[in-house]
C-alpha cells in the first residue's frame, strides 16, 4: 500500500492497473512542468501583478507536485522529467517576454487542457472501485485548483484572444497532448 500524507490522504493498492499507473506518471510529469511554468514566469516577468499571480499559483502547483511525488514512486516516474521541467519553464518564460496578457492566456490554455485531462481520469476512476475513492477525491481537488487557475487567468487576460493568442492556445494544447502521450510511456 502507498499512503499519502496530506490534506487528502490516499492509500493505493500496490498492484495498480497499468492504465492508472500510466495516468499517474503523466500527472507527475504535468505537475513537474507546472511548477516550472511559474518559475519561468518569475524569472522573466517584471510585472508585479504577474509575479504575485505566479507566486500564488506556484504554491498550489508545488503542493500538487508533492502529492504526485508521494503517489508515484521514483522508479515509476517519467524518465523524461527533466524535459517536462524544461518545457514548463519555457512555456512560462516565453510568454512573460510578451507581457501580462500573454502569460494569462498561456495559463488559461494550460489549465483548460489540465481540466480535461483530470476529468478523463476521474471518469475512469469512477468505475475503478471503492479502493480508489481517496485518489478520486485527491485528483478532484487538484482539478478544482486547476479550474481556479484557469478562471483567474482568463479574468485577468481580458478581451478575447486574437489570431496570435488562438494559435498559441492551439500550440500549448497540442504540446500538452503530446507530452501526456509520451509521459504515459516513458
Amino acid at each position: 500500500m502507498t499512503t499519502l500524507a496530506s490534506d487528502h490522504p490516499v492509500s493505493l493498492p500496490d498492484d495498480l492497473p497499468g492504465w492508472l499507473r500510466r495516468d499517474l506518471r503523466s500527472d507527475h510529469a504535468g505537475e513537474s512542468g507546472a511548477v516550472e511554468i511559474y518559475r519561468g514566469i518569475l524569472a522573466v516577468s517584471g510585472s508585479q501583478d504577474v509575479r504575485a499571480f505566479a507566486r500564488e499559483h506556484l504554491r498550489t502547483e508545488s503542493r500538487h507536485l508533492r502529492l504526485m511525488d508521494a503517489l508515484v514512486p521514483p522508479e515509476q516516474r517519467s524518465r523524461l522529467t527533466w524535459l517536462w521541467r524544461l518545457a514548463g519553464w519555457v512555456t512560462g518564460a516565453l510568454p512573460a517576454l510578451f507581457g501580462p496578457r500573454a502569460v494569462f492566456r498561456t495559463i488559461e490554455a494550460v489549465e483548460t487542457f489540465v481540466d480535461g485531462h483530470y476529468a478523463e481520469q476521474l471518469t475512469a476512476l469512477a468505475n475503478a472501485g471503492p479502493e480508489y475513492a481517496a485518489l478520486r477525491s485527491t485528483l478532484a481537488a487538484c482539478r478544482d485548483d486547476e479550474i481556479h487557475h484557469r478562471d483567474d487567468a482568463s479574468k485577468r487576460a481580458g478581451a478575447a484572444p486574437g489570431l496570435a493568442g488562438r494559435t498559441w492556445h492551439w500550440l500549448v494544447n497540442a504540446g500538452s497532448h503530446a507530452g501526456v502521450a509520451v509521459a504515459r510511456r516513458i
